[in-house]
């Protein structure tokens, strides 16, 4: 079985979609993109700096773009049986899974990152990865300092968010016995702190027409696969102001058996991630054009197998991970 991932903020660098651009068609798709969402997309993904990548309501738009574009160079997805994004990128992974068109995605990734950047000016918040420790010990140590862990993304990897004082409370905690890195955002992501956010975009995906997915689509919620186009939907809401439960969506991917993975541009970053709880699945992430043509030969591969049987075991696996419970 195999999924398709899509980075999140974070995964950003400068001069990403440079080599990208010179493919034929790829400069027009990305104006494309940029006419879409108001921003000019090739600037900052071939000279824009960290710093001006690093600003919210630019890196939201651009990452999806990013994404989009690279699952476009791949061609046919037949062989795809697994989507899911981090962060922003499950606008990508829901649009490459058929729940709204691409414009779509890539325009409300804009209004997404817009509203984030705006809410996160209301109140001085920030981020601070947790490095070392046990993860129990993490999570309690983060709640009682009245910070939330607002990205899981596995054993050792977890993200603190809220005011900057709950932030410098868990750094001086001599009970937690890991290290604190503040990281460089402009507020406390996943957090109570984005519900203005979230409504900005529950109101921009009222003006969409939405399907329900035609592949597995993992919720960052709580790792589900979601089946549905309103689920879809309530869920990419909610996912605004809730924690990004990674680790579940990489649960929900050992329990369907996955046994490749491709990461779209600009690669590197969830396989990462990946790596260590899924042992012995291939990993193909899309750091450069070059890892186009392994990718798209993993891809008639998994499309190569019976289709039938292919997808009747995927619901049957499926089943046991609807949203509502946890695999």
């Amino acid at each position: 079985m195999l999924a398709l991932l899509a980075p999140g903020q974070g995964a950003q660098k400068p001069g990403m979609l440079s080599a990208w651009l010179k493919i034929n068609g790829a400069r027009e798709l990305l104006g494309d993109f940029s006419s879409e969402c108001g921003l000019d997309l090739e600037r900052y993904a071939t000279v824009g700096t960290a710093d001006q990548l690093r600003d919210t309501a630019v890196t939201q738009p651009l990452l999806t773009a990013a994404a989009l574009l690279s699952a476009d160079l791949l061609g046919d997805l037949d062989g795809v049986d697994v989507v899911a994004g981090h962060s922003v990128g499950e606008l990508a992974a829901a649009s490459i899974a058929g729940v709204f068109n691409r414009m779509d995605a890539v325009r409300l990734a804009r209004i997404r990152g817009i509203a984030m950047a705006d809410a996160a000016r209301h109140v001085k918040t920030g981020m601070s990865a947790v490095v070392g420790g046990p993860l129990d010990t993490i999570l309690e140590r983060i709640q009682e300092s009245g910070a939330t862990a607002a990205n899981i993304n596995g054993a050792r990897q977890v993200v603190a968010a809220g005011t900057l004082e709950q932030l410098a409370t868990l750094a001086d905690d001599p009970k937690l016995g890991a290290q604190v890195i503040a990281l460089p955002v402009a507020g406390a992501f996943h957090t109570q702190y984005m519900k203005p956010a979230a409504s900005c975009l529950k109101s921009a995906l009222g003006g969409v027409e939405v399907r329900d997915p035609n592949r597995a689509l993992l919720s960052n919620t709580d790792g589900a696969v979601v089946t549905g186009a309103a689920e879809a939907v309530r869920r990419l809401v909610w996912q605004v102001s809730r924690p990004v439960r990674w680790d579940l969506c990489v649960q929900t991917m050992r329990t369907l058996r996955v046994t490749a993975i491709i990461e779209l541009c600009p690669g590197g970053t969830l396989t990462g991630l990946v790596k260590r709880e899924l042992p012995g699945v291939q990993l193909l992430p899309l750091r450069t054009p070059d890892d186009l043509p392994a990718a798209r030969a993993v891809i008639a591969e998994h499309a190569g197998f019976d289709g039938h049987h292919r997808r009747a075991g995927v619901a049957r696996d499926v089943a046991r991970v609807r949203p509502g419970r946890r695999p």
